[in-house]
């Protein structure tokens, strides 16, 4: 079923983003959450951000994807986020994607596959969206993907 376009170019102004989508997952390890990062671009530049903060919080949709979502809302004040590109370590899981799709942001840009939950291709097929959706979202993986992936390796490894 992986259809994922694991065809990056590797771009200086991506790959940065991307390095601080990392940043944002370390800090998501710092606080005793799986490692996972998000950055939301408009026009070159950081919108929205957001890491991983479903148990400190006490909530469920608290991924990273949902909390960029989250703060780039209330910073451009309104919940259409058109012509934004959201970079994530990790490939988006099916409600994160439904999230994304109805945002209407423009891509998704990921680094490591999921291979449990991943809704980009791996397991699922939400992202790229088809024809059925109301919006559709690109979607790219393999963007500093072995960086992502050690990341949370090494956070799973520690936990056993």
């Amino acid at each position: 079923m992986s259809e994922i376009d694991q065809t990056v170019a590797v771009d200086a102004e991506e790959e940065a983003f991307m390095r601080h989508a990392i940043t944002l997952a370390r800090r998501a390890e710092a606080e005793g959450e799986v490692p996972v990062g998000a950055v939301l671009v408009a026009n070159g530049k950081v919108v929205g951000e957001g890491w991983n903060r479903p148990i400190i919080s006490h909530d469920p949709t608290a991924h990273a994807e949902i909390m960029a979502l989250r703060d780039a809302g209330q910073r451009l004040q309104n919940y259409r986020l058109p012509g934004t590109t959201l970079y994530v370590t990790l490939e988006p899981c099916p409600m994160c994607a439904g999230a994304i799709v109805h945002s209407r942001v423009n891509r998704v840009v990921f680094g490591a596959t999921d291979p449990k939950g991943g809704a980009a291709g791996t397991v699922f097929r939400l992202l790229p969206s088809d024809q059925r959706f109301n919006h559709y979202v690109q979607a790219q993986g393999g963007l500093l993907a072995e960086e992502c992936a050690e990341l949370l390796r090494t956070f799973f490894r520690s936990r056993r």
